[in-house]
């Protein structure tokens, strides 16, 4: 019986919660284009950072690539976070913070990668 490494339950947690909004930001889900408009990054901030979710999510299950799709996921995150904390407020539209969570957590799960991922740095060696 082969055991999940404790990595690969972050690379999971992280994928998982970047791909779930791809569905929101690629359909013009009128969440999704609300925290948008307000950032006034509508629609080019949407889509743009979905494609970057993507990739990142793509990049953490790959050797050479998943240090990089951490620090990718990482990024992208801390925007939100501080979106969330100086633009959108921690609730948006009565979702109870739910945005905000996932973001925080995806944050969380993305730096303990960096550190775990870190002798994959290329220029380093």
């Amino acid at each position: 019986m082969k055991v999940i490494s404790f990595s690969n339950i972050l690379k999971l947690i992280v994928a998982v919660i970047l791909l779930q909004t791809l569905f929101f930001k690629f359909t013009a889900q009128p969440e999704s284009v609300y925290i948008f408009t307000t950032l006034e990054a509508e629609p080019f901030g949407r889509i743009g950072s979905g494609i970057v979710e993507l990739i990142a999510s793509i990049m953490l299950f790959f050797n050479k690539t998943r240090f990089y799709g951490a620090f990718i996921a990482m990024g992208t995150m801390l925007v939100a976070i501080l979106s969330h904390l100086f633009i959108l407020g921690i609730e948006v539209n009565n979702d109870k913070g739910m945005l905000f969570t996932l973001a925080v957590i995806t944050f969380v799960c993305s730096c303990v990668l960096l550190y775990k991922f870190r002798k994959d740095i290329n220029f380093l060696r």
